[in-house]
């Protein structure tokens, strides 16, 4: 099977499981969504979904996040891991918001780079969640379902990227990475793979991945 028939198995079957695909942090805007992104940095999403309830309670948007101590939200965000340094970007990111953008998160990739503790990945998935313009960010889930599939060599996410790009039409890609995220946790997670229920690398999966799983499955 080419790259490309493979890339079209991988469209039509996550098509199939995800017709609807929700985003996995919870937000109500762009910059509630940025900051999630922010926070779940080295954390889940899970424990971000728990965590920024508590902080959007008392600072919602960039003026009233200025108008907390860093300590603060320190403190609040202490249960998503790296928190004084997540709490400094936050309150730096949202100066800038107010000094540079009038308080708006821009939907431009290079501005939102340039901001405290946004990276190219939380940059490209607020463009793309909150804003609609195409991007492909690539987490582990998207990195290690790449390689498996034999769509990447999987030795860095930059590449990862640009394999995905390469393959994927664009008008999929916002929808696609999501449905990509929800696979590789449900059906090909790092630990507890069941390759029974993983219908795609079954399918079309990289052969030594395959014959490493059932050299494992045999030594258990």
């Amino acid at each position: 099977m080419t790259k490309k028939e493979k890339a079209a198995f991988v469209i039509s079957t996550l098509a199939a499981i995800y017709p609807q695909v929700p985003v996995p942090l919870e937000h109500r805007d762009p910059y509630t969504l940025l900051i999630a992104v922010l926070l779940s940095a080295q954390s889940t999403d899970v424990r971000v979904n728990q965590t920024t309830p508590k902080l959007f309670a008392k600072a919602d948007n960039p003026k009233t996040m200025v108008g907390l101590d860093v300590s603060e939200i320190r403190e609040i965000i202490k249960p998503v891991g790296l928190s004084p340094t997540k709490a400094r970007a936050i309150h730096r990111l949202s100066e800038l918001l107010l000094e540079r953008h009038q308080g708006q998160v821009p939907a431009d990739l290079e501005a939102l780079e340039a901001l405290p503790g946004v990276g190219h990945k939380t940059a490209s998935v607020v463009i793309s969640q909150a804003f609609g313009v195409p991007a492909f960010p690539v987490d582990t889930h998207i990195h290690r379902l790449m390689y498996r599939w034999g769509l990447s060599t999987g030795k860095n996410v930059v590449q990862t990227e640009k394999d995905a790009r390469r393959l994927f039409p664009e008008s999929l890609w916002n929808k696609l990475h999501l449905q990509i995220i929800w696979y590789g946790r449900e059906y090909c997670p790092a630990r507890g793979w069941d390759l029974d229920k993983d219908v795609i690398t079954r399918t079309i999966g990289r052969k030594s991945v395959l014959r490493e799983y059932w050299a494992k499955k045999k030594t258990r």
